[in-house]
């Protein structure tokens, strides 16, 4: 029985992973700690009402280091001292901008796709080598990738790019100092999803998502620490830009 933490859980892709976790049965997965800036979403109340206490939400925010380590002994004392197996780092923000030289907020998206990051895998780090599993799995984009830029020249979200390239190399570090360590630390490209993030105009809806990330997420051994996977999905081979065919994203 593994124990899992999401965060960014109130709606879109966080809280989509929380419902494809919870149709394993208990034997595989026992408690799921789904994280919130704030009071939970009545979407996520309601799967937290609904999961017989397999879900716990914990509040803090994640771009604020005291919040954060303020929240650890609240998961510590729910589960006795047991370590966690998984964490999954899907805190997450892609606003637009008018061309790079209107870009005024890179600062902010750097806090929350970056430094929320490393806040969170440093603060749970201790209950994480408690884990049997030890992965730490970083939700990043194929949009982040210099070697797609082209493909994706015409998204107006420069910040999104320069910070989710920076969560790339992060993820990088910490994959190569904790391998030693037992850890497996890589990021996930989930696929352009029809959230607030993907709008409407996306290709996928969260749920498929989510169900292709854990399918990586399972699968994930040594080979992919550090390294940007790719969610593989049926019938996208020959349509436009991302065509999901899994694998290592070159990055």
């Amino acid at each position: 029985m593994s124990n899992y933490m999401i965060t960014g859980t109130s709606k879109g892709l966080g809280l989509c992973l929380v419902k494809e976790l919870l149709k394993r049965p208990d034997s595989s997965v026992g408690l799921i700690f789904a994280t919130t800036r704030s009071a939970p979403t009545p979407a996520l109340q309601k799967t937290i009402d609904e999961s017989s206490g397999r879900v716990v939400n914990i509040i803090f925010n994640p771009v604020d280091i005291e919040s954060v380590k303020a929240a650890l002994p609240a998961v510590e004392n729910h589960h006795g001292g047991a370590g966690l197996d998984v964490l999954i780092n899907n805190v997450g923000w892609g606003p637009f901008a008018n061309g790079i030289k209107e870009m005024d907020n890179l600062a902010e998206v750097f806090n929350v796709n970056v430094m929320s990051v490393q806040n969170v895998s440093t603060v749970f780090l201790p209950l994480l080598e408690k884990g049997k599993l030890k992965k730490v799995v970083n939700i990043t984009t194929t949009v982040s990738s210099f070697a797609y830029q082209d493909l994706f020249a015409r998204l107006p979200a420069p910040a999104y790019k320069v910070t989710k390239a920076a969560l790339n190399m992060l993820t990088l570090q910490w994959g190569m100092e904790y391998r030693d360590k037992g850890f497996t630390i890589f990021g996930v490209s989930p696929g352009w999803l029809k959230t607030d993030l993907g709008g409407e105009g996306a290709n996928l809806e969260p749920e498929q998502g989510a169900e292709a990330t854990m399918k990586v997420i399972d699968m994930a051994g040594k080979e992919e620490i550090g390294r940007m996977v790719n969610i593989r999905l049926e019938g996208f081979e020959d349509g436009p830009g991302d065509r999901y065919q899994g694998g290592v994203v070159p990055w």
